[in-house]
């Protein structure tokens, strides 16, 4: 395929092989891993909230193996400093000048682990990074590689040590998803396969960056019917009157919203989007964009509020015919 472009079948049987990879490192987690996917296809950040230990790490790192591009994981903690994440420029004595450190940002794929666990000034150097896909040091500009993906997971925000992630941040993350513990098949089969020592494979690359590009291209030409784009709308907005939301979701989450949409079809084999993937995409992409009525600085919804109150929303926004 390298002087043709991707197909919509050569597609399709990339995504079977990455899915099929994903799937035998996280066990019990076929919904989740699906939306994940389709985040990833649409070319949107991904948040993966929940209680240590179940399994946040371990499906970054399993999509992130899938790219044999450059992969990259910052861990996050109270005393990370903005240019640990971002680089930075540093005097070279046989020039006489500054050359720039590129810091672990510059990477395909990066692994932002226990974000909010790092201070705000760390935190807000992941903006301009996942919004413009560049970082600004010292009034110079330097481009990203492309593709480029922030895969950031974090704890629940009551636990010890934790700094909530201010509103832009949240914005510019296409999905926030939660992973509760798994079903009892599933955690038998790790309790028996698994040990501290070892940590479960994560299987071959199976994209390049390139057909990833090609993958993200054919997802764009996946049909938006004209009244699935006014659904998308109506629900996004339906956020913004609702009585329990202080403000609703922004325009970028109603673009996420329909690229995600596009990903979830190509991912069962549609060429058009319907409404079944709106509803399955909206709680996902809008909960961590709205915040409660009747709240003051940090007033973002818990996961588990945020995506019940969607799942009301989806439900009374009527779909096209």
């Amino acid at each position: 395929m390298d002087n043709e472009k991707m197909t919509f079948d050569d597609a399709r049987a990339l995504i079977a092989l990455l899915e099929r990879n994903v799937t035998a490192v996280l066990l019990g987690k076929q919904a989740e891993i699906e939306l994940t996917l389709a985040s990833f296809l649409a070319g949107g950040h991904i948040l993966l909230d929940d209680l240590p230990g179940t399994g946040k790490t371990t499906l970054a790192r399993a999509i992130a193996s899938a790219i044999s591009g450059t992969f990259r994981r910052i861990q996050f903690t109270s005393d990370i400093l903005p240019q640990d994440v971002t680089g930075v420029h540093v005097f070279d004595a046989s020039r006489h000048d500054f050359t720039f450190s590129p810091g672990p940002l510059f990477a395909n794929i990066v692994l932002a682990d226990e974000i909010n666990r790092g201070n705000p000034r760390a935190q807000s150097a992941l903006l301009e990074a996942m919004s413009e896909r560049q970082v600004t040091i010292d009034n110079r500009t330097y481009p990203l590689p492309d593709p480029f993906l922030v895969i950031a997971t974090q704890n629940p925000h009551d636990q010890y040590g934790t700094y909530p992630l201010p509103e832009s941040q949240l914005d510019r993350f296409n999905m926030r998803l939660r992973l509760s513990y798994p079903d009892r098949e599933s955690e038998l089969r790790l309790i028996r396969e698994s040990g501290l020592s070892a940590v479960r494979e994560s299987g071959a690359p199976v994209l390049d960056p390139g057909q990833l590009r090609e993958l993200r291209a054919v997802t764009c030409t996946i049909t938006v019917s004209e009244p699935i784009v006014s659904y998308v709308y109506r629900v996004v907005a339906a956020t913004r009157s609702h009585p329990a939301i202080r403000t609703g979701a922004s325009p970028r989450g109603a673009i996420g919203l329909k690229a995600t949409a596009q990903a979830l079809a190509l991912l069962a084999g549609r060429d058009h989007v319907i409404p079944g993937d709106i509803r399955r995409a909206a709680p996902a992409v809008l909960a961590h964009r709205v915040l409660a009525a009747g709240s003051g600085e940090g007033g973002s919804m818990s996961a588990d509020a945020g995506e019940a109150l969607l799942r009301e929303i989806v439900d009374t926004v009527p779909p096209p015919q």
